[in-house]
């Protein structure tokens, strides 16, 4: 990219964003070179694939992907197309197999990459080494805590020196559990959307627009004897909240709760027959971790982007959401219900309901947040004649930055300005 898309000027305290960044193809075709192909992009979690030879097929960085166990445990993830033609060697979502068929030709390779079968390979000659032809794999693919990612750069950092600090707010949120292990529910939220995916971004963590995009959802908490107090002119939450910028693009909102979690905090809407539950609950926290963490465990709340496109939305239950570009103005969304493996079933019932309270595709939140994202989107047709969003609210103040302000947006613009414009 030869050009910058945004203007950070601090003396006149103002950042702008260039529209054009949210509707132009040669920009995505640019982000898909400079961006997915060379930042950790997250795969999926260990708990998805729960048994030897368990696999899922999904496209990560806008290439097809399996990820998957082999025959002794260990986790892999292999691009999805045959050495041969190029045909995917595995066309079903999920399920369990210790080899993959290619249905054009029958090459045929164990779930570890290596290709085990060629139909007529007395036919081959010369060079052709099978223990040479497996299954692709990504230059790079690690993980944090059962967390995995791929890096198609052979040159990336190790993956826990890309997270850096954002591995504190990751450690907050499996500290729910009295193992540190989280696990995947059952289930998962696939849906496109009809915006650009940098939206989604900026949308999972602008707590500015809760109390106009929200507005049902805080009333629905208020009747429900949940205290809410929205000033008049809904500048501000219901509750005090941070934004804070964690390096390398990744950045988080830090809250104090109100509206209840599955995590030792009881609000009226979960029934009493749950109370018992979350005091005992935060018992153990305190226990395990003592007053201070366990406060910071269950009566605060987070939603943290790892740059480029996940975030792990930890409010009144955890939610982790990845989204894939497919067009300048199209994304790929899917999300998942998290929690701790210990949870007992009337907990998970409590974390479950939250979620699709919420997140749901019915929920308060996810239908909502979908509209405004797509009236953006159709706004941003007169990009043209409309050049400049201003993104410069809370740049005058000194010190801490409100979750209201946009802070954690500008740290987001400035890491894609500055990989967009790298040599």
């Amino acid at each position: 990219m030869s050009r910058t898309y945004i203007v950070d000027d601090p003396v006149k305290q103002q950042f702008l964003l260039d529209r054009e960044a949210l509707v132009s193809a040669s920009v995505l075709a640019d982000e898909m070179t400079r961006i997915f192909a060379k930042c950790w992009i997250y795969v999926g979690h260990a708990s998805e694939l729960k048994k030897p030879n368990d696999f899922i097929t999904r496209k990560v960085a806008g290439r097809p992907v399996i990820f998957c166990r082999d025959g002794k445990g260990d986790i892999h993830c292999h691009f999805n197309t045959c050495r041969h033609r190029g045909a995917m060697v595995c066309t079903e979502p999920e399920g369990s197999r210790r080899s993959f068929r290619c249905v054009y030709h029958g090459w045929t390779y164990r779930n570890d990459g290596a290709l085990a079968g060629v139909p007529g390979a007395e036919a081959y000659r010369g060079e052709f080494d099978k223990s040479q032809l497996g299954l692709k794999h990504p230059a790079r693919f690690e993980s944090y805590r059962d967390f995995y990612f791929l890096n198609l750069s052979a040159d990336a950092p190790p993956l826990r020196d890309y997270l850096g600090r954002a591995t504190d707010y990751i450690d907050l949120v499996l500290d729910q559990s009295p193992s540190g292990r989280m696990q995947i529910v059952a289930g998962a939220q696939e849906y496109d959307v009809g915006a650009n995916w940098k939206l989604m971004v900026e949308n999972s963590v602008d707590d500015y627009h809760l109390p106009t995009t929200h507005a049902t959802w805080l009333n629905y908490m208020s009747n429900s004897g949940v205290k809410i107090d929205v000033p008049k002119d809904g500048m501000v939450l219901p509750t005090k909240g941070l934004a804070v910028d964690l390096g390398n693009g990744h950045f988080t909102t830090d809250n104090v709760n109100f509206r209840g979690r599955p995590v030792a905090a009881w609000i009226p809407i979960y029934g009493e027959a749950a109370k018992p539950e979350m005091d005992e609950i935060r018992r153990e926290l305190v226990a395990r971790l003592g007053p201070e963490r366990a406060k910071r465990v269950a009566d605060t709340n987070r939603n943290l982007v790892i740059f480029p496109n996940l975030v792990l939305l930890d409010g009144s239950s955890v939610s982790v959401r990845s989204f894939q570009p497919t067009a300048p103005d199209r994304m790929r969304v899917r999300a998942w219900a998290l929690g701790p493996v210990e949870e007992t079933p009337l907990a998970r019932q409590v974390r479950l309901d939250s979620f699709l309270t919420f997140y749901g595709p019915g929920g308060f939140a996810t239908p909502d947040d979908i509209e405004a994202l797509e009236s953006v989107q159709i706004g941003l047709g007169a990009y043209k004649e409309v050049q400049w969003s201003p993104l410069s609210r809370g740049m005058a103040k000194e010190g801490e930055q409100l979750n209201t302000d946009e802070a954690h947006l500008r740290a987001f613009w400035i890491q894609w300005d500055k990989l967009m414009r790298a040599a």
